[in-house]
């Protein structure tokens, strides 16, 4: 009977796929010269929490109780980070000028408004977060977050629920 990977190297696994993600993101930005809209960050900042849960889940270790947090945690991170990506993939998908410009850069917004609404503002933008300026095995960045979230969320659910 072969034997299954112990759920802290599954763990450790997620959290440095998400800080590969991460990286590749930074990478993208500045040496490839793709700015990134608010939907972008906030899909990195999904990515960011859900690399620390797997980090925290990884370090920590813990016993039955804690394992149902931590994949609690990791499926929250990775269902809100899909959320996101889904409504980037469906702005994409949509005809041109159909959507606004999304308006003030990220940082502008957090200065004039209070969080909910830049949320709100972000989500219901579209503008930038249309343009599909990076395509790979013929997705474009928001799909392949997407792909990976599911993945992740799975892996670090399962992993953290079996006995």
């Amino acid at each position: 009977m072969p034997s299954r990977l112990p759920t802290r190297l599954i763990n450790a696994a997620g959290f440095l796929a998400c800080a590969a993600m991460l990286g590749y993101a930074l990478y993208s930005e500045f040496h490839l010269g793709l700015d990134p809209c608010p939907l972008c960050i906030f899909q990195r900042i999904g990515v960011l929490a859900l690399g620390l849960a797997f980090l925290a889940a990884a370090v920590h270790n813990p016993a039955r109780w804690g394992r149902r947090v931590y994949a609690a945690l990791t499926a929250l991170a990775a269902l809100a980070t899909a959320a996101v990506a889904a409504r980037h993939i469906y702005i994409q998908s949509q005809p041109p000028g159909t959507f606004a410009a999304c308006g003030a850069p990220l940082n502008v917004l957090m200065k004039m408004f209070h969080i909910w609404t830049v949320v709100a503002k972000v989500l219901h933008a579209g503008g930038e977060c249309a343009v599909v300026n990076w395509r790979f095995a013929g997705l474009t960045m928001p799909e392949w977050v997407l792909i990976w979230m599911v993945g992740l969320g799975a892996a670090g659910v399962t992993a953290n629920l079996r006995r």
